[in-house]
This record gives structure tokens, sequence and C-alpha cells, in this order.
């Protein structure tokens, strides 16, 4: 069994890692403007992936791709060493569509909200089907009681009262 806690902390050290060595050691013309924003590490410590994300279009993803599996072999080096496991894992690179993401939410968002003003402009305009206040008020009930008393005195009495 391994610690949850110890699984967290190799995955964020594997992320460091891969950020430092991309940063300082590969020096690929083919990789882009790269963030290495998550890694995720299995529970046996044995593969790991690493989440990026690249500044630009479907060429400099795919040619960022190629450059990081073109390094996977020294990244992999470089992480077992540092980590000091008995195997060194292996590394899997996925692009993290963030940003794809964070469009759809945000069109979602302003479908929402252009739905909200549309809501608000046809409530400005209604009128309601029936009266404006479809409840007795207290000053009328105090009223309706007021005749209704009048209305008993006038009324000869029912039942079984016949002198």
């Amino acid at each position: 069994m391994t610690d949850p806690a110890r699984v967290r902390r190799h995955a964020e050290r594997i992320r460091e890692l891969v950020a430092s060595v991309v940063r300082s050691q590969i020096k690929d013309p083919r990789l882009g403007m790269i963030t290495i924003t998550d890694a995720r590490i299995t529970a046996d410590l044995r593969d790991a992936t690493v989440f990026y994300t690249v500044l630009g279009d479907a060429a400099a993803q795919s040619s960022t791709a190629a450059a990081l599996e073109s390094a996977k072999g020294m990244l992999r080096s470089t992480v077992g060493k540092a980590l000091g496991l008995r195997h060194s894992p292996t590394l899997t690179f996925v692009l993290d569509d963030v940003q794809d993401q964070v469009k759809h939410i945000d069109d979602l968002l302003a479908a929402a909200r252009n739905a909200d003003a549309e809501v608000q402009r046809l409530a400005a305009r209604a009128e309601y089907a029936g009266e404006a206040q479809p409840y007795r008020l207290e000053e009328e009930s105090e009223d309706a009681d007021a005749v209704g008393e009048d209305a008993e005195d006038e009324t000869p009495p029912r039942g079984g009262d016949r002198r």
C-alpha cells in the first residue's frame, strides 16, 4: 500500500522536475511556449502522466508534442534519479485543453447572460393575467365582515325555534 500523501508529493516533484528540465536543458527548436500544468502518478509509482499547455495553434501543439516525445528518455532518467525510486516512472505527456474548456464555459455564460436579458426584457412588458392584487387585503376583509353582520340581522332564525 502506498501512502496517498507520498503519491501527491511525488507527482508535485515530477511536475517541478519536468518543468525545470524543459525550461533549462531541452534545446529542441520544435518546443513551443509550453507550461507544465499538472502531473499525476499511479499508486504503484510506475506510471506518471504529465499535463501541459502550449501557446499557439495546432501546428505549435503538434511540434511541441513531438519534441516532448523525443526528449522523453532524458526526462525519465532525470525524474528517476531525482526521486530516488527503485523504478523510474514512465512518462506520458497529455495536452491539457484548459483553454478550450475555458472558452466553452465563457460561451455558455454569455449565452446564459443573453437568455437572462431576454427574460428581463419580456418581463418588463408583461401584464398580469388577472387582477394586479389577487389576494384580499385586511381593509377589504373588515368591510366584508361588517356587511356580513348586517345581513345576519335581517334573516329569520332557522331551525326549531318556532314560538
